[in-house]
């Protein structure tokens, strides 16, 4: 069943001529793990803010199309009740900490005390979100004094404590090392292991092909690809339109050019590319004499 139904969505910003999304259909079924890729400016914020309600309830503009998210229409709906089924991780965590409480604590509690959790079932869902995303220690820690990549890991934090049916984030790993990156990502996953829809806007197409369902590509506001990880992330169209790719795919291709790689299928990860090459014969590539 999905529970993210976009049809011939159209948005412009005020102010705008361009549109900033062009005719994007998308259907999204619960417990999916959707990743959005594609170059700066191509639409994946505003995908995610369409995904939000913050199109058009927010930023106002021209929204044309329709747009359910869990069970709610983005014409007959108010954003109160949009972030109550759908949480948001923006790409800079400063900009979603409230500056309201003096702890880690307390600031990811905050959404749920502006609901009104109980407080033992609070301190319950708080302890066990910080649990998840690894940040126990921090608990009692100034959210401002707290790097980048910590601040990210709170502001995750903040949107699973709140339990949403879709989780929406906008490059979240974009403030974490590749450690700190490999780590959300795996709690994400866990996240879509247990129910909930993830959709993921993201660059690091390494951690994409190896935790995400599905992969899909926007190019100036439309949807250009949309399939498995392997489908999306070896495809040449990705290379003509300027995309970034695996690394491993691109070692391999390269690989195939000069008849070092044998396999039927490029690879999306290490662990593929690794076993790719293992199973190609040795070799030496062939060549070419030309005359002159």
């Amino acid at each position: 069943m999905a529970i993210v139904n976009l049809h011939n969505v159209t948005y412009k910003y005020p102010l705008t001529e361009t549109p900033a999304l062009q005719n994007v259909n998308l259907r999204v079924k619960e417990g999916e793990f959707v990743a959005i890729i594609g170059r700066n400016g191509a639409g994946k914020s505003t995908l995610c803010y369409t995904l939000a309600g913050f199109v058009p309830h927010f930023f106002k503009g021209e929204l044309t199309g329709s747009v359910e998210v869990a069970g709610m229409d983005a014409s007959k709906s108010h954003l109160h009740e949009w972030v109550l089924n759908v949480g948001l991780v923006f790409q800079n965590p400063f900009n979603q900490i409230s500056g309201a409480k003096y702890t880690v604590f307390e600031e990811i509690a905050f959404g749920l005390e502006n609901i009104g959790v109980p407080r033992d079932e609070m301190k319950v869902r708080v302890e066990e979100a910080m649990r998840l995303t690894g940040i126990s220690d921090l608990a009692d820690r100034s959210p401002y004094s707290l790097s980048g990549g910590q601040q990210q890991r709170v502001a995750l934090t903040s949107i699973l404590v709140m339990q949403p049916k879709v989780l929406v984030l906008d490059e979240p790993t974009s403030q974490l090392d590749p450690i700190g990156a490999r780590e959300v990502f795996g709690v994400i996953r866990t996240m879509a292991e247990q129910g909930m829809t993830v959709v993921l806007a993201e660059h690091k197409v390494e951690w994409i092909a190896r935790f995400a369902d599905r992969v899909v590509a926007l190019h100036e506001g439309k949807i250009i690809l949309d399939g498995t990880p392997r489908e999306v992330l070896t495809s040449d169209l990705l290379l003509d339109k300027g995309f970034g790719i695996s690394r491993y795919t691109s070692a391999a291709r390269k690989a195939r050019e000069l008849g070092l790689w044998r396999q039927e299928q490029l690879p999306v990860t290490l662990e593929e590319a690794a076993e790719g090459f293992a199973l190609t014969p040795n070799a030496s590539p062939k060549r070419r004499c030309e005359s002159k």
